[in-house]
């Protein structure tokens, strides 16, 4: 077993240092090298399906690979909504599953399932590792092998890989296990995609073609460097920049971030761009896709360091296969400048945002209360450092209509957008600092995945707010399933259950708010810094939320 034992220490010399396991017999050779390794911070978690996503969210709060062990059958199967997550969302997970010798797949043997390539085409690599591990070739593999894969999982375009390896018993050591620190360590040099003159050259002397200039930002990591270049750029060439919620420019000044409220309502021609530049992943915001969509520039560079790119808007002409924030700090080199042009495109954008702001302002002085409110109430009184994690399906969406201007970071799993592992997801980021780390999360979505809490782990510093109205919500206010007498049953799937439950199982600090009065109250109680992790209810009314919602969209003039 020395050179299974030694994946553990390859895991740590290439900084993976820390593990997410759950409990199982066939991987213990690998749970107990990966427990006893110095160097690796372990954690073990029950469901497989809640671990993954956990694995997930420490990767995205520390940026760096986490490992990720279970047993062989279906606990592996459990793994794959978070695994897709992560290939989407382009974070490092070492998958590795344990799996029953060759010989016995498909002979009806217990917790013998077919597992290599398990993850199909949502994962980066998949690697199997076959039953005898004496022979020097096969040691010299699985050496190679988790090189290339942590390599792989952290190189420019992020995501996970998959060993899957197969053990034979005894499975258990029986005596002390040893880590050879001269295990052979493949190291991948870090380098940066530069531009060549030439290109800079070809892309500055096609720009006088473009009167008008639009940037987007999809969703990305915070970045505040990058967010201050956004904002020199902005301010010096009026450049308009616009950001969903999840793309953490909140920052920047003057970035367009109510876009939700106006577009598709406001003159199509005055907010169309010329020029169209991308960067980071996904968009939450549906009528901004559709707007670019009906109102195509004339040519859309996107700016992302890897081979392949989304076409999301159905307008791509060039791809820049560069980072952003180098691309921003040499955009002089383009000869961008602040034109009439320009200044007209950008000021019927701020006029439009003005527009959004003045009646978000107003719009919940006339309602009455519901889930809407409650979100703007805590992105009101959260404070600037706060981790703010967003759960599917409304929750998200609220929440990008609504923005901030905070400096805060905004987290949400919209590789996928399922509800599946929001909570266990934010557990998982909790893990990796003392920052306060609050999910914002509907009934629907904490409950599918109250296992997030069923762990050992729970931290002081992790605090969520479940948006209860006993129902999906989200049904209510799209247009196709609000119209169909299946409603209540099939499409909302309404429930009675209340978190106070789980809260107080957990060891949570419970709160609970029902109206304007209570929440304004219980906000700055539940969100004080405490010794205990805390959970707050509130609850509203399905039916009624989608009367506010229902307003809100027909109330906004552009």
């Amino acid at each position: 077993m020395q050179a299974i034992h030694n994946i553990a220490e390859i895991l740590a010399q290439k900084g993976v240092t820390h593990a997410i396991i759950s409990p199982g017999s066939r991987c213990a050779p690998l749970t107990i090298a990966l427990v006893r390794h110095p160097q690796i911070k372990t954690r073990t978690i029950s469901d497989e399906r809640s671990a993954a996503f956990i694995a997930l969210g420490l990767a995205q709060s520390l940026k760096q690979p986490v490992a990720l062990l279970c047993t062989s059958g279906t606990a592996a199967l459990n793994y794959a909504p978070a695994i897709a997550e992560a290939f989407y969302r382009q974070i490092p997970l070492i998958v590795i599953t344990a799996d029953r010798p060759t010989e016995w797949i498909d002979q009806l043997d217990g917790q013998t399932i077919r597992q290599q390539q398990l993850f199909g085409q949502h994962i980066k690599a998949s690697y199997h590792i076959p039953t005898e591990h004496q022979h020097h070739d096969i040691q010299w593999f699985i050496n190679r092998t988790f090189n290339e894969a942590i390599n792989i999982s952290n190189n420019d375009t992020k995501g996970p890989v998959h060993v899957n390896i197969a053990l034979r018993e005894p499975l258990y050591p029986t005596t002390e296990i040893q880590f050879d620190p001269n295990t052979r360590i493949i190291e991948r040099v870090e380098c940066e995609a530069q531009l060549s003159a030439q290109t800079w050259h070809t892309l500055a002397t096609s720009l006088p073609s473009y009167k008008t200039i639009l940037i987007i930002v999809g969703q990305q990591e915070l970045n505040e460097s990058l967010n201050q270049q956004l904002a020199s750029l902005q301010n010096q060439c009026k450049i308009v920049i616009v950001g969903d919620f999840i793309s953490n420019i909140s920052s920047v000044p003057e970035a367009i971030k109510h876009h939700d409220v106006f577009i598709g309502k406001a003159s199509s021609q005055a907010l169309k761009p010329d020029l169209l530049i991308t960067c980071g992943l996904s968009l939450i915001s549906k009528a901004l896709k559709q707007f670019i969509r009906n109102n195509p520039p004339k040519a859309h560079w996107h700016i992302q360091q890897t081979a392949i790119v989304a076409d999301t808007f159905q307008t791509l002409t060039t791809h820049i296969p560069t980072d952003i924030g180098y691309f921003i700090e040499n955009s002089h080199l383009l000869g961008f400048t602040k034109t009439p042009a320009q200044t007209t495109f950008w000021e019927a954008w701020q006029t439009q945002e003005q527009k959004a702001k003045h009646y978000l302002q107003s719009f919940f002085k006339t309602q009455v209360f519901g889930e809407f409110e409650t979100i703007q109430e805590v992105l009101a009184t959260i404070k600037e450092g706060t981790v703010l994690h967003l759960s599917n399906s409304m929750t998200v969406r609220y929440a990008n209509i609504l923005s901030s201007n905070q400096n805060i970071e905004v987290m949400a799993n919209r590789g996928t957008s399922g509800i599946d592992g929001s909570t266990s997801t934010a557990v998982g980021a909790s893990l990796a600092n003392d920052k306060t780390h609050l999910l914002l999360t509907g009934d629907m979505a904490f409950f599918y995945d109250r296992n997030a809490l069923w762990n050992n782990y729970i931290q002081s510093n992790f605090k969520v707010i479940v948006l209860n109205n006993h129902a999906g919500g989200i049904f209510r206010l799209i247009d196709g399933p609000k119209n169909q007498p299946e409603l209540e049953e099939y499409f909302e799937t309404s429930q009675a259950l209340e978190a106070q439950h789980a809260a107080i199982e957990h060891g949570l600090q419970y709160f609970k708010a029902s109206n304007t009065q209570e929440l304004l109250e219980v906000l700055p109680l539940f969100l004080a810094e405490n010794n205990k992790a805390a959970l707050l209810e509130v609850f509203t009314d399905s039916k009624t939320n989608a009367n506010i919602f229902e307003n809100y969209k027909t109330g906004f003039q552009g």
